[in-house]
């Protein structure tokens, strides 16, 4: 890979649920060592390590999908330029909803938890879901994984122990409140909810799906069901399928590949300022 310009963009990383900013510590070690500029926000009130947000639940489940998303915005729109943007899982979700905000010179969405209007729901996604929304109590409680549970659904091209080791060192819970409301409610509810997105927006940034193969959290008929949905839109979408990897790609041995294809995609696509 050509090494970068002195205009090249920087990079915002966005995480998921059930993270923080922590999963994307190699990915941003790796950019910088290739000399961009990388910025990793978290959700606010997140800023504190893994091991205090564990002990301090009632800040994950008091997180807010708007409130998050204008976070978001503003590191964004502090930069001195537009970056490339990329998330993973719910972390896709708001690359999206940035994007469909004008913002990202390009962006790249791994394994991304789908806006409003997607409603396919494949059998290991209702499985990997279930332990949040088998209990309704848990709208208004902060819900994590057993690590039997998150091997299942993010990590089960690892062996346990891997996962295991991942699950101490990443883990935490999530707003059981988004699980519902977005994963579950949206798609039913009249009108525009808070992920809801211009599908039909000409004028935004590219973007580029990455999915797993054998992602159960995510699987590639949901990546692929949302990147349909932009297919009115004249600005460029795109798939692209690692066929072996889990919801943990971009985690799991071999995750080099994984940021080394999202990164050439996007400066190989992205907007220069005045365009």
């Amino acid at each position: 890979m050509s090494e970068p310009t002195t205009d090249a963009p920087p990079i915002v990383l966005i995480h998921g649920l059930w993270m923080t900013a922590r999963s994307w510590d190699r990915w941003a070690q790796y950019y910088r060592a290739k000399g961009y500029e990388v910025v990793v926000p978290t959700y606010p009130g997140f800023e504190i390590e893994v091991e205090a947000l564990r002990e301090k639940p009632e800040i994950i489940a008091a997180a807010s999908v708007p409130e998050t998303l204008d976070h978001l915005s503003d590191v964004v729109e502090s930069l001195d330029r537009p970056p490339i943007i990329m998330g993973h899982s719910f972390g896709g979700t708001f690359t999206q909803l940035l994007v469909n905000r004008g913002l990202g010179a390009a962006a790249v969405t791994i394994d991304s938890a789908p806006p409003e209007g997607v409603r396919v729901n494949p059998p290991s996604q209702i499985k990997s879901l279930f332990p949040i929304l088998a209990n309704p109590a848990n709208r208004h409680r902060a819900v994590g994984f057993t690590k039997e549970q998150f091997h299942y659904a993010f990590a089960n091209t690892c062996s346990r122990e891997e996962s295991d080791a991942a699950y101490d060192h990443l883990h935490i819970p999530a707003p059981g409140s988004w699980v519902w409301a977005y994963g579950l409610i949206a798609n039913w509810k009249p009108g525009h909810q808070e992920t809801w997105v211009d599908y039909d927006l000409d004028e935004r940034a590219p973007l580029l799906f990455i999915m797993g193969g054998k992602d159960h959290l995510m699987p590639p008929s949901v990546i692929r069901s949302n990147a349909k949905k932009y297919r009115n839109s004249e600005a460029l979408t795109e798939t692209y399928e690692f066929p072996d990897r889990s919801h943990f790609t971009g985690v799991e041995p071999g995750w080099e590949q994984v940021a080394d294809y999202a990164l050439e995609w996007a400066t190989s696509h992205a907007r220069t300022p005045t365009s």
